[in-house]
């Protein structure tokens, strides 16, 4: 009803927080695509909980099985199962939260759509889900790569009200993983550091900003009109736990221009005779299609929203009470998103990818036409 996503390259992703284990279907993939269990484990070692001081101190290693579609390390062109189990959940520390809706969480509209919720750890709105779509987005990132040499970059752009200085176009995943916050920046990325260890310490959490970078696209991805590409990035990005608006490109800064500021001038380049643009306010999308130039796109999320201040609420049966939450969570999630952007960002992309690809690429005989009569009365 809500768990699958994409056309072409479709994932549909199960678990709760603190069942027996979390995991995706991906249906879609091409054959003999060479994927192993270790390349999908490092994408996941980067999201995992407890990997560091500023993070949650949940002891997770999310090691994962490819239950089913590889054989000899290639792909078979059947449904890929992959499936993470959970070993380190601590159900009692949610006891309070049975009764006791958290402010800003999923408790309370859960229990308004279903009637019912696991209430340990989150359920199904927890930010665990997220394996699933880190390990689809693997597999994606290695088509991308393989057809295209397609590459993908996150970091954290903001935490709160401090920003990186980074450049889209050059930035690096050793330059994003040199540091625990993720951040480019190395100056910054120290105060960031600092400032969520003092939320840590004050019980409380801190949002900010996650910007991805998609390198050497291809042109003409993209499926207008209600499917353009920057449509499909905003639903898979904004599906994220946490995640609370999307921009591409100039965003909601390229309102402040004018039209003659704004527009992206376009030349023939040297090499080769491409049409390239002067600028890149665009964001590398136009009319919804990819253009070749990079697409660069942001998000914001929010707040923890569990955290260990005492505020107030209600409970399930509509008293008002207070709560000072327990449990391990992040004070802060954009460590950790950036993982998840990216795999979004992926798995979107190889979708439009295979679809441009079904429809646009085709190979067209030079056969005579032959008229649908004809064929009648041949047959």
């Amino acid at each position: 009803m809500g768990s699958t996503f994409g056309h072409l390259f479709r994932i549909t992703t199960f678990g709760e927080s603190h069942g027996g284990g979390v995991g995706v279907t991906i249906d879609g993939c091409p054959p003999r695509l060479e994927i192993s269990a270790e390349e999908i484990q490092a994408e996941l070692d980067r999201r995992r909980p407890g990997q560091s001081k500023i993070t949650t101190p949940r002891k997770e290693t999310d090691t994962c099985e490819i239950v089913s579609g590889v054989f000899e390390g290639k792909t078979l062109g059947t449904p890929i199962a992959i499936f993470v189990p959970n070993k380190d959940a601590r159900s009692q520390d949610y006891g309070e939260m049975k009764q006791k809706y958290r402010p800003s969480h999923a408790d309370a509209t859960y229990d308004a759509k279903y009637g019912i919720r696991n209430w340990q750890g989150g359920g199904r709105s927890s930010a665990r889900e997220t394996i699933g779509r880190v390990a689809a987005g693997a597999v994606a990132k290695k088509i991308l790569w393989q057809v295209a040499r397609v590459e993908i970059v996150g970091y954290v752009k903001r935490i709160k009200d401090l920003e990186g200085i980074v450049d889209p176009n050059t930035v690096t995943i050793e330059q994003v993983e040199n540091n625990i916050v993720r951040c480019p920046d190395a100056e910054c990325a120290e105060r960031m550091i600092a400032v969520i260890e003092q939320a840590r310490r004050d019980k409380d959490s801190l949002g900010g900003v996650v910007e991805c970078v998609a390198r050497n696209l291809p042109k003409g991805l993209g499926e207008p009109v209600f499917d353009k590409l920057e449509a499909d990035l905003a639903k898979g990005v904004m599906s994220l736990p946490a995640s609370k608006g999307f921009e591409i490109g100039s965003g909601f800064g390229g309102t402040l221009l004018t039209g003659s500021e704004h527009n992206d001038e376009f030349y023939t380049s040297e090499t080769g005779g491409e049409v390239r643009t002067v600028t890149n306010r665009s964001g590398g999308v136009q009319g919804g299609i990819s253009n070749g130039e990079n697409l660069t796109l942001r998000s914001p999320f929010k707040p923890t929203s569990t955290i260990g201040k005492q505020q107030r609420t209600v409970t399930s049966t509509g008293e008002e009470t207070t709560l000072a939450a327990k449990g391990r969570h992040d004070p802060c999630v954009l460590p950790r998103a950036v993982p998840m952007v990216e795999a979004m960002v992926a798995i979107v992309l190889c979708d439009h990818l295979l679809r441009h690809h079904s429809q646009c690429q085709l190979p067209m005989t030079n056969l005579d036409p032959v008229s649908q009569s004809e064929l009648r009365t041949r047959n």
